[in-house]
């Protein structure tokens, strides 16, 4: 993936997948429709939370959680005010759950936030939140048939919250062939570009950590 490809600026390595809907690497489509189908043979029907997000949609979330217009919770999933935290802790609280803008993983369409939508009444709102994928909730037994199966297809889980300072993400596979070339390609220095150019909320404190923030939320993961 070139520069822009890694930031989410283009989608010219996108591919559309028909049903379920969804926006995948060229290189992903394949073994997503694989692992969809072996999931089916359970009687499960994984579809895609969300899957591709461009630049413009993260930046649209990041400066929501910062001005305080969009709901921003803390790492046991309370909501919280952004009026009530300093510029650093809103920066801090944001990327416990949401990436940078140009720094998420759902930029390269190697990322997907599974669901089972044979597992819900029909009207149910997905809040993608660790209860509804732990025991009792409506996607425990995908999140146990995921842990066993993923990896045969090349998927895995890079938010567990060991390494990396994201939340656990029990929801959130990544398909490793195509995203570990993609982690190792974004470098600092592309982020920068892209964040400098961007009416990002927060900026000069973001750039000024920039390499700090880039360790912990992008370069280091829970491997595969």
């Amino acid at each position: 993936m070139n520069a822009q490809e890694l930031t989410g600026q283009v989608r010219t390595h996108i591919v559309e997948s028909g049903d379920p809907s969804c926006l995948l690497h060229l290189h992903v489509r394949t073994p997503f429709l694989a692992l969809r189908r072996a999931a089916a043979a359970e009687g499960m029907d994984l579809a895609a939370a969300s899957s591709y997000r461009d630049f413009q949609r993260q930046l649209k979330i990041w400066n929501g959680k910062y001005q305080g217009t969009r709901p921003m919770t803390d790492a046991a999933g309370r909501t919280i005010d952004a009026a009530d935290l300093s510029p650093a802790e809103r920066v801090d609280a944001i990327l416990l759950w949401s990436a940078l803008p140009g720094a998420s993983r759902h930029h390269w369409g190697t990322d997907i936030d599974l669901i089972d939508r044979n597992a819900t009444a029909p009207g149910y709102q997905v809040q993608l939140t660790r209860s509804e994928f732990a025991t009792g909730g409506p996607f425990a037994a995908l999140s146990n048939w995921l842990e066993v199966n993923a990896a045969r297809f090349g998927f895995f889980r890079p938010f567990r919250g060991v390494r990396s300072g994201v939340q656990p993400e029990p929801w959130h596979y990544s398909f490793a062939p195509v995203a570990e070339n993609a982690r190792r390609d974004l470098s600092p220095q592309i982020l920068r570009a892209a964040l400098e150019a961007a009416p990002l909320a927060g900026k000069e404190l973001v750039l000024e950590r920039l390499e700090e923030l880039h360790e912990r939320y992008v370069a280091r993961i829970d491997p595969p």
